[in-house]
């Protein structure tokens, strides 16, 4: 029988932070499976800063176009299957977007393996820190940051499921870790990870010396999930040969051309020798499976922790991923649709 469902789609391109109105949900009716399709239940769907500007235009990859479903991972069930690689019952991840059912021919669909999926480990880390956040914390980190024993990490948005991930990646390798967060519970909560000492941007008057403050030598490893002003006072803050790992630019992602802060410290560069490199994780790809197990492993022996933050409804969509500028979510924010 054919099945009523539900998507989002972009209505209208945001200017500045999205709004309701920029976001519209619809009513569909998907067919039965075709040969070789699979039809898919939605149970979570993920909701990404990173997509922030493929709404407005190109980004890493070319804008999304109006009316198209709203880019997203998610993890469902499989309800109905005429396809031989899967069945009826099996728990997959794929991304789909922001639906409540989907139809596929299995490309890029991947059955979660109850083998790892267990404990500790819930299916929804399969798009939270096993997947796209928690890769890019891996890759960033250890292939870009390469960080070694003694070095001083300092990770921005370190409460995010990206931040959160590399500190405890860092503290893993033997260095000293401090994260920078918007509040003081989410400061007690990377304390509570394992940093070594916590920084609440909001109420430092100063960031630089803030940074100075919690980084007294100086800082080797710039984690950037932020940009801005906060990422010009930790350059101002980096050691001989500094590494500064740009994953993420929060703070820019709702401003216009005219209004990018950019950065201002670019002598710091030559003074210091410093280095800064950006990653899309998808250039990693063939790595994927075996960081996952690295990272599942960790895991399941309790060295590596992660917090998701799961709202109820899919009709709760746009304002779950309206409420990542506000700094709402603690931990990977997620939609329960199912």
């Amino acid at each position: 029988m054919p099945v009523k469902a539900k998507r989002w789609v972009l209505a209208s391109r945001p200017t500045g932070k999205p709004k309701p109105e920029n976001f519209r949900l619809e009513d569909v009716t998907l067919a039965d499976p075709g040969e070789n399709e699979i039809l898919i239940r939605t149970e979570f769907h993920s909701v990404d800063p990173g997509m922030r500007g493929r709404l407005s235009g190109d980004s890493y990859t070319a804008a999304l176009p109006i009316g198209d479903t709203v880019d997203s991972a998610m993890v469902g069930i499989v309800e109905a299957s005429h396809n031989d690689k899967f069945k009826v019952g099996d728990r997959v991840t794929g991304g789909f977007g922001w639906v409540s059912h989907a139809l596929s021919n299995g490309r890029g669909v991947q059955i979660l393996d109850p083998k790892i999926y267990h404990g500790k480990l819930h299916p929804t880390a399969a798009i939270g820190v096993l997947g796209i956040p928690g890769l890019t914390s891996y890759f960033g980190l250890l292939d870009l940051g390469k960080p070694k024993e003694g070095d001083t990490v300092l990770v921005s948005s370190a409460a995010g499921p990206v931040g959160a991930t590399a500190g405890q990646i860092a503290k893993m390798k033997g260095c000293k870790v401090v994260g920078i967060a918007g509040s003081g519970e989410k400061c007690n909560y990377i304390e509570e990870l394992g940093f070594d000492g916590a920084i609440n941007y909001r109420q430092a008057k100063d960031m630089r010396a803030a940074i100075a403050d919690a980084c007294p030598g100086g800082v080797d490893i710039y984690f950037d999930n932020v940009g801005g002003a906060m990422l010009d006072a930790a350059i101002l803050n980096m050691k001989d040969h500094g590494r500064i790992v740009v994953s993420g630019q929060v703070s820019e992602y709702n401003r216009g051309p005219e209004e990018l802060v950019g950065i201002r410290n670019v002598t710091r560069f030559i003074t210091h020798k410093l280095r800064m490199e950006g990653l899309v994780v998808f250039d990693y790809f063939k790595e994927f499976r075996a960081a996952q197990a690295e990272m599942a492993g960790w895991i399941h022996e309790g060295k590596l922790v992660y917090t998701e933050d799961i709202s109820e409804g899919i009709e709760g969509s746009a304002e779950a991923f309206i409420g990542l500028f506000e700094g709402e979510n603690h931990g990977r924010r997620l939609v329960k649709v199912s």
